[in-house]
């Protein structure tokens, strides 16, 4: 019989922290779930570690699979085709469950399963003895959020959690690959299902223990300037994807970034508007947008700095 949950890890290099996560799925409460590891061509012994443990355990299924160097949102596209359960959770190398984890994903995921206009389910994540980004009142009221993936800062979703989606819906928003590029933020598979109406249903509960390190995806320049450089097309795609579905006020910091990058590698104008999909004078007018909306936030904020100091001294 499948397995109801596929939890997912892409790894590289992480030999000595996957064998944290590995402990954390030996003692899951419920062992109704497969584990398929894709290792982004690690140079360390993961291979080696893995193949143990595939030939020692016998209570829940491991799949290992190796690619060539491609980044985390290719190893995640294998995975969503690979995966058995009807719910794909991921856990990322460095991180791991609490022992009730995959019981309560399991839980959450049959009461909504059938429910064609929610895409997951979600715990809470703890770093450092902390929830990130705290309980919201009304999820301490009723247990849970229902709310789309654009919709977090309206409900007051601040932080990484612990998503599991339904299988099926993430095959049909595969991530975009570009050529000669190993990266792509992950928002742009969450931001694509939500703009087509599918919300989660988001739980007050913590699953999930998450550390930062200093050469995680989170932490390492494929989140900045010079990320984005190397990274160019798969930023411009989640640039001109967040000037599609998102607010006014998501996107202009987007934009403005995307400019910095743009201007650092020499590209003109309408080369910029036709690198994002849109015409020169629908880029000129949201430059107009940009440009005082930045600006203007920066200017607030030195200004409140003032009014704080000069209260401070009377």
């Amino acid at each position: 019989m499948d397995p109801y949950i596929t939890v997912f890890t892409p790894t590289y290099n992480r030999e000595i922290l996957l064998k944290r996560l590995y402990q954390s799925l030996i003692e899951q409460k419920s062992k109704n779930f497969e584990w398929i590891i894709v290792d982004d061509e690690s140079t360390d012994d993961t291979a080696k570690i893995v193949g143990e443990w595939i030939r020692e355990e016998h209570t829940f299924p491991i799949s290992y699979h190796r690619q060539n160097h491609g980044g985390k949102h290719r190893a995640l596209n294998k995975g969503f085709r690979m995966a058995r359960g009807i719910y794909f959770f991921i856990v990322d190398s460095d991180d791991y469950l609490t022992e009730d984890a995959i019981e309560k994903v399991e839980r959450w995921g049959k009461v909504v399963e059938n429910e064609n206009d929610i895409a997951g389910v979600s715990g809470l994540r703890i770093s450092n003895g902390q929830i990130l980004g705290g309980i919201p009142d009304e999820m301490q009221k009723n247990g849970w959020i229902e709310a789309g993936n654009l919709e977090r800062g309206k409900y007051g979703l601040w932080g990484d959690k612990a998503e599991a989606y339904k299988v099926q819906i993430l095959r049909q928003h595969p991530f975009p690959e570009f050529a000669g590029e190993d990266f792509v933020t992950e928002a742009v598979c969450w931001d694509a299902i939500a703009s087509e109406g599918y919300k989660i249903r988001w739980y007050g509960e913590a699953i999930y223990e998450c550390e930062y390190l200093e050469d995680g995806l989170t932490r390492t320049e494929a989140n900045g300037i010079k990320g984005h450089i190397n990274n160019y097309k798969g930023f411009c795609y989640y640039v001109s994807q967040c000037m599609r579905v998102k607010k006014i006020w998501d996107w202009t910091g987007n934009l403005h970034r995307y400019n910095r990058v743009a201007r650092m590698l020499h590209k003109k104008w309408r080369m910029r508007a036709k690198d994002l999909g849109i015409s020169y004078g629908s880029y000129i007018f949201r430059m107009c947008i940009v440009f005082p909306y930045v600006y203007g936030i920066k200017m607030l904020k030195k200004v409140w700095i003032h009014i704080r100091c000069d209260i401070k001294r009377n």
